[in-house]
């Protein structure tokens, strides 16, 4: 397992987490809410739905968070990184229900799954993460402060992967291809373009550009023992290959040639989640998955130092929030809590991150009752926050 693997994974994920909240964000025309309690004067929603990109890419690039982030560490348990989003995806005043986050998490996890598999070569991950980043940069173009983040952070990746090897670039493929291996969720979008199958495997094509530096498969040369060609076959190859015009920019500005890693609700339509296989199947996995885990300690640890580098900016001045729906309908969302398996939802257990030596057992005493805890009903209250893990 590759120690440099944890940035590429959260940014990439974060990048597809916020091009969905985007999407969702514009689609459902979220009326402005008032500017402060006993103000008449209410934030169009364009205002709105700018302030929360902009509170959670600045929780997002955090320069604290980014420093526990880029040490070299193993990646942890799914649920441990799940937990991370859930913080950052409350980081502003949107709410989201337990079922939006599951399909928002399903979306974020699938999404890139997809860009890895389809990476020309390891390398082109960090040019994934660039594309990822270039495109944040657009949503918070007119924040200055927030640009200064993201590029310290994209100034960060060059300087950390830039110098790796192609053997430690396929360390960490191989490494978030073990973390995607049992994620089989079907996607609408993947369905559509017969991209994916309808047992949720993704379809990997046999024609279009070859790795930059590679040639065109169809001839195989013979060499002697003193390194001299003596002898060309060529064969019959059955996709339709075609040589890369240039290697894309691995720059802070640059044109990244590979298309993987853009923003592919740019263009609206609906997107659709669902689970591959049957429910009871889903539910053996997940009553395997809360076995109290013997990394228990060290993942605790982990979030520990994440979370409590993380800013969050919590409503004032008598501010509301206001809840985001990731599917169509407040009916398919309340469908989608009350069918899933209940050994997949927890109850939600909130910790004070401090670095008090004190502290160290207790937390490592509630990360164990989260590793089993009860689960949650299916028919929670609709609407009810999910509440962070840990408050800032």
């Amino acid at each position: 397992m590759s120690g440099r693997t944890l940035p590429l994974l959260f940014l990439n994920l974060g990048g597809e987490m916020l091009y969905i909240l985007d999407q969702r964000l514009r689609a459902q025309s979220i009326p402005g809410e008032k500017a402060r309690k006993g103000e008449r004067r209410a934030v169009p929603a364009g205002s709105l739905r700018s302030r929360v990109m902009n509170d959670i890419i600045s929780t997002m690039f955090n320069k604290k968070f980014m420093e526990e982030l880029f040490k070299p560490q193993d990646l942890y348990s799914k649920k441990a990184l799940r937990t991370v989003y859930d913080r950052l995806a409350h980081a502003s005043i949107m709410r989201l229900n337990q079922a939006s986050m599951d399909k928002l998490y399903d979306l974020m996890t699938m999404a890139f799954k997809y860009q890895v598999l389809l990476c020309p070569r390891p390398r082109d991950i960090l040019l994934v993460t660039f594309n990822h980043l270039d495109a944040i940069k657009d949503f918070i173009h007119n924040s200055p402060g927030i640009l200064n983040q993201v590029d310290e952070t994209f100034r960060q990746l060059i300087e950390t992967y830039n110098c790796l090897s192609d053997g430690e670039f396929q360390l960490i493929r191989q490494t978030l291809l073990i973390f995607f291996q049992d994620m089989h969720i079907r996607v609408s979008i993947f369905l559509k373009d017969k991209v994916q199958n309808s047992n949720g495997r993704f379809v990997l094509p046999i024609s279009g550009p070859v790795p930059w530096g590679t040639e065109v498969p169809g001839l195989i040369r013979i060499f002697n023992h003193k390194g001299v060609e003596v002898k060309r076959a060529e064969f019959t190859t059955a996709g339709n290959y075609v040589t890369p015009q240039r290697e894309g920019s691995f720059e802070l500005y640059g044109d990244r040639v590979l298309k993987l890693g853009t923003n592919m609700y740019s263009v609206t339509r609906p997107v659709e989640t669902h689970m591959a296989g049957s429910s009871k199947n889903l539910a053996s996995q997940a009553k395997e998955n809360i076995v109290p885990n013997p990394l228990a300690k060290e993942e605790l640890n982990f979030l520990a130092r994440l979370l409590g580098g993380l800013d969050i900016q919590k409503p004032g001045g008598g501010e509301t929030g206001f809840r985001l729906n990731l599917f169509t309908t407040d009916e398919e969302e309340e469908h989608a809590a009350q069918t899933r398996p209940e050994e997949l939802s927890y109850k939600v257990i909130n910790i004070e991150a401090t670095q008090e030596p004190g502290r160290r057992a207790e937390l490592s005493r509630i990360l164990g009752e989260l590793e089993v805890a009860e689960p949650r009903p299916a028919s929670a209250e609709k609407g009810e926050d999910l509440l962070a893990l840990m408050d800032g």
